[in-house]
């Protein structure tokens, strides 16, 4: 994939602190459903599903990420 002017995103879904929890209410397993490996997209393509999140047309992107300090 192309870097767009704003850079890409990497979701690494065995990262995300939600994995397991908030799956099921998240575009990229309603999209892609479970993968298996990273997934990269352009921040043009972040915009496009925010909107349709943000329509009812898809659900959210849940990805969570802790920054790894304690709290």
């Amino acid at each position: 994939m192309t870097p767009t002017r704003g850079g890409t995103m990497l979701i690494d879904c065995e990262k995300c602190e939600l994995r397991n929890v908030g799956c099921a209410d998240c575009v990229v397993s309603f999209m892609l459903g479970d993968p298996v490996e990273a997934v990269e997209i352009s921040d043009g393509e972040r915009r496009a599903l925010d909107v349709l999140a943000e329509g009812g047309m898809l659900p959210p992107l849940r990805l969570t990420i802790s920054d790894g300090r304690a709290s």
